[in-house]
C-alpha cells in the first residue's frame, strides 16, 4: 500500500495508544455499521485502503478533530521527551479506571523497583572505577 496510508494508519495506532484504547474498544466505539479489530489492525498498518467516510467514522471514534490527525509532526523525529510522555499517558490511563488502593500500590511497587534500577546502577558504576 501507499506511504500515505502507512502514515495514516501509524498515526491512528499512536493516537489510540495514547489514549489507551485497544484496538477492539475502537472497533465497538464505530458502532452497528463499524469496523473490525482485525479491519482496524489492517488500517493501522497501512494494508487496507480507506474511504473518507472510514477515516471520519475512526476520528470519531477516537474523539480527535482532522487537525490531530494530520499532525505529522508526531512521526518525524519523535523526541525522547515526546516518547516519554506517550508512555506517561498510556500509564495514566491504564490507572484512570482503578481504585485509589490501586493505584497507591502501583505508585509503592513501582518507586520500589526504580529505587532497585538505582542502586544496581550505583552499584555497577562503582564496579567500573
Amino acid at each position: 500500500m501507499s506511504d500515505f496510508l502507512k502514515l495514516v494508519g501509524e498515526q491512528l495506532r499512536i493516537i489510540r495508544v495514547s489514549k489507551g484504547l485497544s484496538q477492539e474498544e475502537v472497533a465497538e466505539r464505530t458502532g452497528k455499521l463499524g469496523f473490525s479489530k482485525g479491519r482496524i489492525s489492517n488500517i493501522e498498518h497501512g494494508q487496507s485502503n480507506i474511504t473518507l467516510s472510514t477515516l471520519e467514522m475512526l476520528m470519531k471514534a477516537l474523539d480527535i478533530a482532522p487537525e490531530e490527525l494530520f499532525n505529522f509532526q508526531r512521526l518525524s523525529g519523535v523526541t525522547d521527551i515526546e516518547e516519554k510522555n506517550l508512555m506517561l499517558d498510556i500509564h495514566r490511563s491504564l490507572l484512570r479506571e482503578r481504585n485509589l488502593d490501586e493505584v497507591k500500590y502501583v505508585v509503592r511497587i513501582t518507586r520500589d523497583f526504580l529505587n532497585t534500577i538505582d542502586a544496581q546502577t550505583k552499584k555497577n558504576s562503582s564496579n567500573v572505577e
